[in-house]
């Protein structure tokens, strides 16, 4: 199945980018905290939509992006 990408191109960067940041802290805090935990679910959640360009949840809110 083929998604509508919703994600404009700076915000893949940026969400990619901040995926990493995350998915690290919580590499470093494995078993530590469960801080971690959310902050890998949050960082591997981030880095997908990211990747793929389409966020489910801005689709359920309506955002399309703009053909120039």
């Amino acid at each position: 199945m083929f998604y509508t990408k919703n994600v404009p191109g700076w915000e893949r960067l940026l969400r990619i980018l901040i995926g990493i940041v995350c998915l690290g802290f919580a590499m470093i805090n494995f078993g530590t905290s469960g801080a971690a935990v959310g902050a890998g679910i949050a960082g591997a959640m981030l880095s997908m939509t990211g990747l793929f360009g389409f966020c489910p949840m801005c689709a359920m809110l309506g955002r399309k992006l703009t053909k120039k």
